[in-house]
């Protein structure tokens, strides 16, 4: 293949922009930012799901405690009707007597151990409560943090953004230069092995990073200022340039 050395040394300008071109897509793709939006985002998601299990959990316990406490005004208004009957004499005989306070003491037990569970409720409805707040605190505080750090995610989005349109004009405007047979040589060897085009430096191929022999230098040397060349090790388009050690 042939082509003017103007436009191999253009391949250069080329690979330099392909490359940018590389960088920021890297790091559009690895900016920090965008990994701790989305812990940042997880954990909301966690905490979401947390806050609805505790407020589950809250209703669960009320209705509970209000079954518990219904259980305690039922026996507490047995307890006071038997009392009555007991101090208002309405008991006539020793058995029935002793029936009676025998049932007032065992109501009184119950009692005791229904207002039991009623405070045991009450406590894990607290908890429950208290940990709904935390969790919402914690939520809130993240809505701030996401926030700022979307601000931060964006805002380098948008300059990579800016960087990699002018790199992409700059690189249009090389490719409009260029032969349509080169083109497609140097756009096939970037899609296999990244780089289309290296610069031959002190006898050194920049692409591979490999010395040549005698022999490829040779070679070099003798081909035409127009011929299009190949490094023999890695294949990509050597360029020649005033710093090729020939």
């Amino acid at each position: 293949m042939k082509a003017s050395p103007e436009a191999q040394q253009r391949l250069l300008e080329l690979a330099d922009l392909d490359a940018e071109l590389n960088r920021l897509d890297h790091r559009r793709r690895t900016l920090p930012e965008i990994e701790e939006a989305d812990r940042i985002e997880a954990r909301d998601r966690e905490l979401h799901d947390e806050i609805v299990a505790r407020e589950a959990e809250e209703k669960d316990l009320g209705r509970e405690q209000s079954k518990a406490e219904a259980d305690v005004d039922q026996v507490r208004t047995r307890v006071d009707r038997d009392r009555k009957r007991l101090d208002g004499g309405q008991v006539s005989s020793a058995r029935e007597l002793e029936n009676l306070q025998s049932e007032i003491a065992s109501l009184v037990r119950r009692q005791s151990d229904l207002e039991e569970i009623v405070l045991d409720v009450m406590e894990r409805r607290e908890t429950a409560q208290s940990r709904r707040d935390s969790l919402a605190g914690e939520r809130s505080g993240l809505a701030g943090e996401l926030q700022d750090v979307v601000a931060r995610r964006d805002a380098a989005l948008a300059e990579i953004a800016e960087e990699a349109g002018k790199a992409r004009g700059e690189r249009a405007e090389v490719v409009a230069k260029e032969p349509a047979d080169l083109m497609a040589l140097y756009e096939k060897l970037r899609e296999q092995h990244g780089v289309g085009a290296a610069a031959l430096r002190g006898g050194r191929c920049q692409g591979c990073h490999l010395s040549l022999n005698t022999v490829d230098l040779n070679r070099i040397r003798a081909a035409d200022p127009d011929e299009v060349l190949r490094c023999e090790e890695c294949r990509r388009i050597l360029v020649r340039t005033p710093e090729s050690g020939l």
